[in-house]
């Protein structure tokens, strides 16, 4: 029994679709927070569960019966992301299984400018001593986050953000993919993967020139200050400490900390992965 936590996620979601073509259903299981989100899988033969890494104690049921539990990281920051984090290792390992994985990030470190990255290694720490073997897929940076900042009706002609450093963007559908293959291939690796990233890395001066090509225009890359930038986000409603953790990321960019580029994600596709520029190509138009 394969157990797939946050199911009903952008990238848990993806991960139980693409298992369902390697795997019988009745092998994969769903731990989600709202069980009705999840009833296409259910349909499917895949057991949906309640299980919430705030409320450890819907974890024993969720996890009943794993051999393998994947842990997909929480979209929030801080010691309570590590907490939960924790809380749902610690549940697996309780519930019998033999590997627990889990989705970090290429950038995972304790020293990142950047707190998600913090979070990762901590929770990673937290694999290493848990007693059972562990997968940490370090995955790369959600090429999703870069493509919203080529919003026409916003930005137009002019990209104004702070200044960035090359970023191996990297697609949840390759990724979703990748993990589906580790799980199915139980023991593929172990201990944290090499960077699961996207061919190469790219800056926005680049993705710029690429926006020019398709729209027929000149796209200009603005370097905006940090501190300015910050305030126009709260100034349109960005929580303060959102708009912070948005700056720490070009902060990390800028240090290299997303510049790394595997050839790891394409083994495990058997692809290249999807490239950032076609998929912004695809965007504009």
């Amino acid at each position: 029994m394969i157990i797939v936590t946050g199911a009903t996620g952008q990238l848990g979601r993806q991960i139980v679709e693409r298992l369902l073509t390697r795997v019988p259903a009745d092998r994969i299981g769903a731990s989600v927070r709202d069980p009705g989100k999840a009833r296409a899988f259910a349909d499917q033969g895949v057991r949906v569960r309640r299980g919430d890494f705030a409320d450890p104690a819907t974890l024993a049921h969720a996890f009943e019966g794993a051999t393998q539990v994947l842990v997909v990281s929480i979209d929030r920051f801080g010691a309570d992301a590590v907490a939960q984090h924790r809380a749902a290792i610690d549940a697996a390992v309780a519930a019998g299984a033999r590997r627990v994985l889990y989705t970090s990030h290429m950038g995972a470190s304790a020293s990142s400018h950047f707190q998600a990255c913090r979070d990762h290694a901590a929770t990673e720490e937290a694999l290493r001593g848990c007693g059972v073997p562990y997968t940490a897929l370090r995955n790369g940076f959600y090429a999703a986050s870069a493509l919203r900042f080529f919003d026409q009706g916003r930005h137009g002609d002019r990209l104004a953000l702070p200044a960035d450093g090359p970023v191996s963007w990297t697609f949840h559908e390759d990724l979703a993919e990748a993990a589906a293959a580790v799980l199915a291939d139980e023991g593929r690796f172990d201990g944290p993967t090499p960077p699961l990233t996207a061919g190469r890395a790219l800056t926005f001066d680049d993705l710029a020139r690429v926006a020019g090509e398709v729209t027929g225009r000149a796209v200009t890359r603005v370097a905006v200050p940090d501190d300015r930038f910050q305030e126009q986000l709260t100034e349109h409603g960005v929580p303060a400490e959102y708009a912070r953790h948005l700056i720490d990321i070009f902060l990390a960019a800028r240090a290299g900390e997303f510049a790394a580029a595997d050839p790891a994600l394409a083994v495990l596709l058997g692809r290249e992965p999807i490239s950032v520029e076609s998929a912004l190509r695809k965007h504009l138009t």
